[in-house]
């Protein structure tokens, strides 16, 4: 299951776009609303940031800031790491393990959303394909 691509993954799929300028307030409820973790900051339809509920509970609530007041575009991550759809999920596993991160969107060739992959996609068996994957791989590298 990790070697299915990406776009599999996302397909059917909603996530949760909006403008750097939008109140803190108003993209928590979005998130809400889509039962998603994560927002992505689009500008001229291209990705530019994500925010996730994490930074908006450390970043504002934790900090004591308004977050009707407060641009999203002041919490994001500019220029996040990115995949394409041709891509195989465990290579998006592999990025969020690597990074520290929960979230990974998904670009086009022009840099437009497409969607968005996240650790609880990998819920089920994908995680235990690739846990075996890894298994095997590590079993090779020793024999070589």
């Amino acid at each position: 299951m990790p070697d299915r691509p990406v776009k599999n993954v996302i397909e059917h799929k909603p996530f949760v776009m909006a403008p750097r300028d939008l109140p803190v307030k108003e993209a928590a409820r979005m998130l809400k609303e889509q039962h998603e973790g994560a927002v992505l900051i689009v500008e001229a339809g291209r990705l530019i940031g994500i925010c996730t509920e994490r930074d908006i509970v450390f970043q504002v609530v934790a900090a004591g800031a308004d977050p009707a007041t407060t641009p999203i575009g002041e919490i994001m991550t500019a220029d996040p790491v990115t995949i394409t759809l041709d891509k195989p999920f465990g290579h998006a596993l592999h990025l969020m393990f690597e990074g520290g991160f929960r979230h990974v969107p998904v670009v086009g060739p022009d840099g437009a959303p497409l969607g968005l992959v996240s650790a609880r996609d990998a819920l089920g068996l994908d995680v235990l394909d690739f846990e075996q994957d890894l298994l095997l791989r590590e079993g090779l590298a020793e024999i070589l």
